[in-house]
This record gives C-alpha cells, structure tokens and sequence, in this order.
C-alpha cells in the first residue's frame, strides 16, 4: 500500500467518523420528537434513492445488477442500515440527557476490537494478548462512561444496561457490514454501498410497516417531522451519503482493522459538542473516553509493531 493511499483512506475515514460524532450529538433533540424506526426509515429511503441515482450516473445501469449475491447484500444491508439505526438510537433514546449520545459514541469505539474478534471467528486469527488486554481496558472506560465515574451505580442501572446492550448490538451489526463490503473485491465501494443499502432499506421499511400495523408504533405527525428538518438532512445528506460511502471507500483502502481504528475519534467528537454546547460533561465520563480511546490506540501500535 502507497502512502498516497493511506492518506486517502484516512481521510475518507475522517471524514466518516467526525460526521458521526456530530450525529449522535444531533440524535438527542431528534429523538424526543420520532422514534428511532421513522428517523431510519425515511433516512435511508431517501439516501438509498441518492445512492442508487449516482450509481447510474457514475457507472451506468449495468452497476444496478447484483451478479447473483443479493442475498449477501440484503443480509449484510439489513445488518449495517437496519441494525445499526434501530438498535443504537433507539439505546440512546432509552439514556436521558447527553448521557445517551456520549454513551453511545463511546460503545462505538469498542468497534476495532470487536473487529479482530470477528476476523478471528471467521479467518481463524487470534487475537494477541495486547489485543485481549486493550478490550478489558476499553470495556472498563465504557463503564465509566456509562455509570458517570461511580462503578458502584452499576447495580441501580438495570434499565440502563439494557440500553447499552441494545447498542452493543448495533454497533456488532455495522462491524459485520464494513467487514462484508470487503467480501466485494470486484465492486466498487458507491456499488456495494448503493446496492446494500437500498435492499437494507427493505427490510428497514418491511419493519417499520410491521412494527406500525400492530400498534407498537405511531405514525409521526407532520408538526414532529417539521421539528426535525434540519436534523434529517444532516443525518442524509452529512451522515448517510458522505459518511457511509467515505466509510466504505476508506475502508476498502486500509482494510476493515485498520478502517475501524478511526471509529475512536467518534466519542472524541461527541464529548467535544457536549462541551462547546455548555452541557455539563463530568470527569469520570471524560476519564471512561480516554480509556476507551487510549487502549485502541495502545492495540493499534502493537500491532503495527507486530506486522513490522
């Protein structure tokens, strides 16, 4: 790999991971007006109808045919779009206050460590020792963070650890996407973003309908989607078309391991727009950050050492 390109794909990731950041900051006004199932559902209907024009526009119709691997794409699609966007906003609506964003910004960066795990289930690589160390040491900042310092809360934040494992969950599902859109050597990473989101967005819609249709969920109103306009077209425009597809591309530069590392700047970018919007962050949270940010990047560096 050239330098030019390291530089390219970190950058892409950059620009991914800081857009994120800012979303889950966002999420925190959108989410007292719509659920998590409608903000996913009309996010990425409208992406997925963006992503699938530009596809044409760029590579022509013939792009749009799916070689015989649509059900890995709608798998893997429902997974990254479904998954995630259920999973982790409706943790996070679960979490008063920017307790949630911050939250789940910081489960986010446990990403690359759940990355060489699964690389490990599925090609048959161990992780080393420092990798299993710096997980221990990650979870324990992500206790901080969520317990606000005090380790002792733990045992009054049932609800709450169950808002954290739901976004555990979604953060293992977009672990399992950007892992797959390296399963396309020979696609281009707009054709395996347009093509997986747009069969995710079927399963996401499928959902929603259903989830409607029974009473477990209400149609949001006119007045609650007008409340959140500016929120939606950052989350498509910002966090949907240019992070996910920078995402993809940077990924497929640096290979998923070392893609994923930027995912530490998430929680980074979430606690910096707590600060700068005056909302009280409290130092065991920051400390749980730090952690969290710091092990990766400990694992980071040793493994580099190992492949030199």
């Amino acid at each position: 790999m050239h330098l030019k390109e390291i530089l390219a794909g970190s950058l892409l990731c950059l620009v991914a991971v800081t857009s994120w950041g800012g979303m889950f900051h966002l999420m925190e006004h959108a989410l007292t007006f719509v659920d998590p199932f409608y903000i996913t559902s009309i996010r990425y209907l409208v992406a997925a109808l963006l992503f699938l024009g530009i596809l044409v526009w760029l590579e022509g119709p013939a792009s749009l045919k799916l070689d015989g691997r649509g059900v890995s794409l709608w798998l893997l699609g429902t997974a990254g779009f479904g998954g995630f966007g259920f999973l982790v906003f409706l943790g996070q609506q679960k979490i008063s206050g920017h307790s949630g964003a911050v939250t789940a910004s910081v489960i986010m960066a446990t990403m690359p460590l759940m990355t060489a795990i699964l690389l490990w289930v599925t090609s048959g690589r161990r992780p080393a020792l420092y990798t299993v160390v710096s997980l221990l040491v990650a979870l324990g900042g992500v206790l901080l963070v969520i317990t606000q310092g005090h380790l002792t809360h733990l045992k009054s934040l049932e609800k709450s650890i169950l808002a954290d494992a739901t976004i555990v969950l979604g953060a293992m599902c977009w672990v399992l996407y950007t892992w797959g859109g390296n399963r396309f050597p020979g696609w281009s990473a707009l054709r395996y973003t347009a093509l997986s989101c747009a069969l995710g967005t079927a399963s996401i819609l499928g959902i929603t309908l259903f989830a409607t249709t029974i009473g477990y969920l209400n149609v949001p109103t006119p007045d609650h989607l007008f409340s959140i306009l500016w929120e939606m077209i950052y989350m498509i425009l910002i966090a949907g078309i240019a992070g996910v597809f920078a995402w993809n591309r940077g990924t497929r530069i640096l290979g998923p391991l070392n893609g994923v590392l930027f995912i530490n700047l998430v929680p980074v970018t979430t606690l910096f727009l707590a600060v700068v919007s005056g909302e009280k962050v409290v130092p065991g949270e920051f400390l749980g950050a730090l952690l969290v940010i710091g092990a990766l990047f400990l694992n980071n560096l040793f493994q580099r050492k190992g492949l030199r």
